[in-house]
């Protein structure tokens, strides 16, 4: 301490022995150096002789405690997301925790079947899950089968399982089996029968008969006002068991059917429609699926006399008229492509042809003229409109010159000689049966719904 005391006071000294008559140069390098290392070293002069203090801080971490699951609940879990799965509701990998992918695969499956979308699966939407799931595994093979020839995939057994718990009863699709030489079966093909007071209707008929080709008689007046109309549904899944029955989907090489070769196309192209459709529909802010499909409905009547108009009119015609309806909408072109390709969507799923027919009428006026190939097919198969092989040869080459020049296929892009089977198919001399026409239909006014969809 003696000493320290002894050194400050000599270095106060040595300041003060300084001649008052100096004057310090404001600009000497050397002053401001010695100011700044007299400040810094005094501070840590008196650093180090405080005596030290040590801090001791403790850390305590918390982390919450997350829930014990018993083995046999995480074997549920497990079961629960391998059933969501199954039936095309990703939830991830099986590992029997409940994370947010499998809750929206819940919600999913919920909006599937009309449940409240919470995420959350009550004790009966949990157990028809998993009792759907051990069911379609027990099917086996006619699992499979039932699954091809549903346009919903897998899914469609959810629906399927749950009208018959409900004790709706569904018509099975007919499944066709060789037939004798003598036998003559008649496909099922929507036919324009006269009625008195010159109005028609379309009726669905089967004829089978013996020895001679069977012919079809007048239908029986209904006075019920009921009229049974072809469900293309119904005839893409016969289509899609005989197509299973063959091995396989027919090519270029091996047609020998041409008509049949269409209705393969044909079915697989409102399969794709289908499966883009709700891929939009994925995107869609603000509308639930029920709410959507309730406004495509409404959009049928709107596109009811452009449609009826594919049966009397070149496409030309057809196309000049929907382009003014285009132009009247007020709808900007790519949001009412995104609207007509969901509504494309919905208009297959509930078998709604004029929702369907018109929503690829807008497609293809609007620049997607590979959608001209369903106004083909609709046209050469009837259904939805008058059956007219030979007006359906322009919409079939609009939609095969767009792919053919480079646009992108919509249906089925991953076959390249899809285009040239169709073509093949088409133009291959099959004769031509004998065409009625339909009466316009004069619909009530319907407003085009708009759908925002989010890239």
């Amino acid at each position: 301490m003696f000493i320290k005391q002894f050194t400050m006071a000599c270095a106060a000294a040595a300041v003060m022995s300084v001649p008052a008559m100096t004057p310090a140069k404001a600009d000497s390098g050397d002053f401001a150096a010695g100011i700044v290392a007299g400040v810094i070293g005094s501070a840590v002069v008196r650093n180090a002789n405080k005596p030290k203090r040590t801090v001791r801080r403790s850390t305590r971490s918390t982390r919450a405690a997350k829930p014990r699951i018993s083995s046999a609940q995480r074997a549920e879990n497990r079961e629960v997301q391998t059933a969501l799965n199954y039936f095309g509701f990703p939830s991830g990998s099986p590992d029997g925790v409940f994370g947010k992918k499998t809750r929206a695969a819940v919600s999913n499956y919920q909006v599937h079947l009309g449940y409240a979308a919470t995420g959350q699966l009550t004790s009966y939407e949990k157990d028809f899950l998993l009792q759907s799931y051990r069911r379609a595994l027990a099917g086996g093979p006619t699992t499979t089968q039932q699954i091809a020839a549903n346009p919903l995939g897998p899914r469609g057994l959810l629906n399927t399982y749950r009208d018959q718990a409900a004790g709706v009863v569904t018509a099975a699709a007919p499944t066709v089996q060789a037939a004798p030489s003598t036998t003559t079966v008649v496909a099922l093909q929507p036919q324009v029968l006269p009625l008195q007071g010159g109005t028609t209707t379309t009726t669905t008929t089967t004829v089978s008969g013996t020895g001679a080709a069977a012919t079809t008689g007048a239908a029986l007046p209904n006075f019920l006002g009921t009229t049974e109309v072809a469900s293309l549904a119904s005839h893409c899944n016969q289509v899609s068991l005989i197509t299973s029955t063959n091995g396989g989907f027919t090519t270029e090489a091996n047609i020998v059917d041409a008509s049949f070769a269409l209705n393969e196309q044909f079915c697989l192209a409102r399969t794709y429609a289908i499966a883009e459709g709700e891929q939009l529909v994925a995107s869609v802010q603000g509308f639930t699926p029920q709410q959507i499909e309730q406004q495509c409905a409404g959009f049928g009547p709107a596109m009811a006399p452009h449609v009826a108009a594919l049966s009397v009119k070149p496409s030309d015609q057809v196309s000049a008229d929907v382009g003014k309806f285009v132009l009247n909408s007020g709808m900007a072109p790519a949001q009412l492509a995104g609207t007509a390709k969901i509504c494309l969507s919905v208009g297959y799923r509930t078998d709604n042809m004029d929702v369907a027919i018109g929503s690829a009428l807008i497609l293809s006026v609007l620049g997607e003229q590979a959608y001209g190939e369903l106004m083909g097919h609709h046209l050469a198969q009837g259904f939805g409109v008058t059956k007219r092989a030979d007006l359906s040869t322009a919409w079939y080459e609009m939609g095969l010159n767009a792919v053919e020049q480079g646009a992108t296929p919509v249906f089925n892009p991953g076959d390249p000689q899809r285009s040239a089977l169709i073509r093949k198919a088409v133009f291959s001399g099959t004769s031509q049966s004998q065409i009625g026409t339909q009466p316009l239909v004069q619909p009530a006014g319907a407003a085009l719904p708009t759908f925002s969809i989010q890239n």
